[in-house]
């Protein structure tokens, strides 16, 4: 065995690899966990007293992610169960000296289900290479909020990412049918695309809304608040989309703040406002 074959296993060997299994059911309308499966450093954890909306946050006990790190979240949510699930902080995503740091989220909502998927921000760093999978199952009346930040390098520090690999993809399904499907990827020069007019025009904090069901009202209710980056939103085929571009992860914050608090039906999770 080669050196550099050894320094590879011993590499291996010391990734984080982390999994939860949450899923949640309604009973006499108080929202409670039917199921909880923790592996690794992915804990969960839901504060506060049972009602009809169930708070879980999301801990990283390792305090981040590099290259080779393995994470797998897997939500189910029952006929008329409502859950909001966010991060206790933002996810740092740190440089690799090769391997990719790999995210898995695997969610199915019932029927008069309800999720609201609210982390706080991805901050990746230089040379950082994050390949993120969203797989989403709707029965035909559940309803969904699902919203992603990303920060590339922290503004505030002086940081700046240079290159690495952003790659993200999300499927939706509603009924069985699939409704909804893209793929991100920034690839090697990161700064350089970033500062395309037609990608972020040089800002470096972007962010995904997605809304089931969603519609003109909503595009509405989003296009009418001040921001003080780009937003757009568009809806169709019972579906609502806002795309969000901010000069940092502060502007940025702000703003998605904003549309969350003018699109959805309870308030933000208690960790967004510390």
């Amino acid at each position: 065995m080669t050196a550099a074959q050894r320094t590879s296993e011993i590499f291996a060997a010391n990734r984080a690899v982390g999994r939860i299994v949450l899923a949640v059911k309604s009973s006499r309308g108080t929202t409670r966990r039917a199921r909880v499966h923790e592996q690794g450093a992915l804990r969960v954890r839901c504060p506060g007293q049972p009602g009809a909306n169930c708070e879980a946050v999301i801990v990283n006990t390792a305090g981040g992610m590099a290259g080779g790190d393995r994470f797998e979240i897997d939500v189910t949510v029952e006929h008329g169960a409502r859950l909001t699930v966010t991060t206790a902080a933002a996810e740092k995503i740190y440089r690799t000296l090769g391997p990719d740091t790999t995210m898995d989220l695997t969610v199915a909502i019932a029927d008069h289900g309800e999720l609201a998927w609210l982390p706080q921000e991805t901050i990746l760093f230089d040379r950082a290479r994050l390949r993120r999978r969203i797989e989403v199952d709707l029965a035909p009346e559940a309803r969904l909020v699902l919203a992603e930040a990303v920060v590339f390098g922290r503004s505030g520090m002086g940081e700046t990412v240079e290159h690495g690999l952003f790659c993200d993809r999300w499927r939706v399904r509603r009924g069985g049918s699939l409704v909804y499907a893209e793929t991100a990827r920034l690839d090697a020069v990161i700064r350089e695309r970033l500062a395309d007019r037609a990608v972020a025009n040089g800002g470096i904090a972007i962010a995904t809304v997605l809304l089931v069901p969603g519609d003109d009202a909503t595009v509405a209710a989003v296009r009418a608040l001040p921001f003080q980056g780009e937003v757009g939103a568009s809806a169709w085929n019972d579906i609502a989309v806002v795309r969000l571009v901010a000069s940092g992860g502060m502007a940025l914050r702000a703003d998605l703040s904003a549309v969350l608090t003018a699109i959805h039906r309870t308030n933000l999770p208690r960790l967004w406002l510390n």
